[in-house]
């Protein structure tokens, strides 16, 4: 179990398992929240407090809301929008992993997708190659 939480502690969320990777993605959204992410069925997550909302404005349909802690700012997950959900169903969410501490982490691959580079469409290509944490190659 991954017990995480915003910087104040305001919103945690508990996940019964560690993710089976993590995308550090290098899009503009994910570089500037700082989130590295970590998938898991809603059902997997539970998140407490309240947590604020902000959904891509240079995306005409955003699929995710973005959620932050509205004291401490810190990104905590992500979760999907109504249209979202209608278009890839609602059995994902992200959390953000480096909440974590990153010994918890341990041999977990935490990989490098190319989000600027993403059409949107079809799989990633990848800026690097992947690293396991806690691995010699980190």
């Amino acid at each position: 179990m991954l017990a995480l939480s915003c910087h104040c502690g305001e919103v945690t969320l508990v996940i019964a398992r560690k993710p089976d990777f993590i995308h550090a993605c290098n899009c503009t959204l994910c570089a500037k929240t700082g989130a590295h992410w970590g998938y898991f069925d809603p059902s997997e997550v539970t998140v407490t407090g309240t947590a604020s909302a902000y959904s891509r404005t240079d995306k005409g349909d955003p699929a995710v809301a973005i959620r932050f802690c509205g004291h401490c700012g810190s990104t905590t997950h992500f979760a999907m929008t109504e249209s979202g959900a209608a278009r890839y169903g609602n059995s994902m969410m992200g959390v953000n992993m480096r909440l974590a501490d990153e010994q918890d982490l341990s041999g977990v691959e935490r990989r490098y997708p190319d989000g600027r580079g993403w059409s949107g469409e079809g799989a990633f290509s990848y800026v690097r190659d992947p690293e396991i944490i806690g691995g010699a190659d980190v």
